[in-house]
């Protein structure tokens, strides 16, 4: 549910100005809190371990100005090392400013052929959900942020530090943002 403005002292402070329509983003393989096709997740059949096919996707009204774009997609129900991180299933950033989405079943590699680098915990691969089939259904959120740069961050040999050094880089610098999410929990 979309948040106009956050309350202040007991007061409803005012949304900022509208300058066009939001941005959005959409996977036609599940609805927006869905549950997540098991197609897409680790428990797929000949899904590699820790891997998955990636769902097509599509962005749409992205801010002008917008150079680049970057998408993150996470597991909001782990926690990692006692911190507030929590799992990275796919980051892609670079993306052109003349895409308008990523197809399905990205192939694996840290460069894509359009100049974009990806990451997981898994490695330069999207990494499908893979919540366990005896606990409770996981979030998954997909979020893309345009932005009026390209990020000059290059991935490293931790996924984790790759994703804070592109989080990082991005201050500053995002125009807008969609989120898309999804549940998931492998089948018994």
């Amino acid at each position: 549910m979309p948040i106009a403005a956050q309350e202040r002292g007991g007061q409803r402070a005012s949304a900022p100005a509208a300058t066009g329509p939001a941005m959005t983003l959409t996977i036609p393989a599940f609805p927006d809190g869905g549950q997540i096709p098991v197609k897409f997740s680790q428990a797929a059949e000949g899904a590699a371990p820790g891997e998955g096919t990636s769902p097509a996707m599509s962005w749409a009204n992205p801010p002008a100005g917008t150079q680049s774009f970057v998408l993150n997609m996470h597991d909001m129900d782990v926690v990692r090392n006692r911190t507030t991180d929590d799992q990275a299933h796919w980051v892609v950033w670079n993306i052109p400013a003349t895409a308008s989405g990523l197809p399905e079943g990205v192939p694996k590699g840290p460069q894509r052929s359009d100049g974009s680098y990806q990451v997981s915990a898994t490695g330069p691969v999207y990494r499908g959900p893979g919540a366990p089939a005896t606990g409770p259904r996981h979030h998954y959120m997909f979020e893309v942020y345009a932005l009026d740069i390209k990020l000059d961050v290059q991935p490293t040999a931790d996924a984790f530090e790759t994703r804070t050094n592109v989080l990082k880089a991005m201050q500053g610098h995002i125009l807008g943002k969609a989120v898309y999410g999804g549940l998931f929990r492998r089948p018994q």
